[in-house]
């Protein structure tokens, strides 16, 4: 069973959100109001994914994330937010952030990021990779790029638009276990080691 901390200075949605994760079979360790109490949840539990509020009072949700990731804690991170400003997105996509959803989405879109980021995938919207790529400071793509071939950049550029593996494949006019064959070749070659990890890089290349 997948245990999670739900951080969320709201306590009626706080309380809805542990609902519907409980009634969906999922472990609710622990839910607090603030990144600080976040943190400390999850040195006591030690949860499979932290479930934070972009905007809380003090220690807010990326603060908590960025605040992880210098401890080096990679575990899954999905944020949740009613809005996010440009700042506040590439600040999470350099943290490392596994998913962003939106409040108004619904459960059923946090349950689908869960199952997606339980797995090391990326829950991240394809339209809001778009908003960071749009918004890097470098219009180019640099370096990373330029060490793979055409075939393996335009795969690369359609990863990075949040595409599944049966899109990809589907737009080349091959087979799904081509697309993760050559994936695995780009992993090799950027020295990466899945598609949030070359999302990250791509994004960090053009800063």
């Amino acid at each position: 069973m997948t245990s999670v901390i739900i951080a969320d200075d709201h306590p009626f949605l706080r309380e809805g959100v542990r609902t519907v994760l409980t009634q969906a079979g999922l472990e609710v360790a622990a839910a607090v109001g603030d990144g600080d109490d976040a943190l400390a949840a999850i040195e006591q539990h030690d949860p499979d994914v932290a479930i934070l509020d972009v905007r809380m009072p003090g220690r807010d949700g990326i603060e908590a994330l960025q605040a992880m990731r210098r401890k080096g804690d990679q575990r899954p991170v999905i944020l949740l937010t009613a809005v996010i400003e440009d700042r506040q997105l590439l600040e999470a996509m350099r943290a490392g952030v596994s998913g962003i959803v939106f409040k108004q989405g619904g459960e059923s879109q946090l349950i689908e990021a869960l199952e997606i980021v339980s797995k090391g995938g990326n829950a991240i919207p394809p339209e809001l990779i778009g908003r960071a790529l749009d918004h890097s400071q470098k219009p180019s793509l640099p370096s990373p790029m330029s060490r793979l071939n055409e075939r393996e950049r335009r795969i690369t550029e359609e990863v990075c638009q949040g595409k599944r593996n049966r899109e990809i494949a589907e737009g080349f006019g091959v087979s799904e276990g081509s697309i993760k064959v050559a994936l695995h070749r780009i992993y090799d070659k950027l020295g990466v080691g899945s598609r949030t990890e070359l999302t990250l890089l791509i994004l960090n290349s053009q800063n």
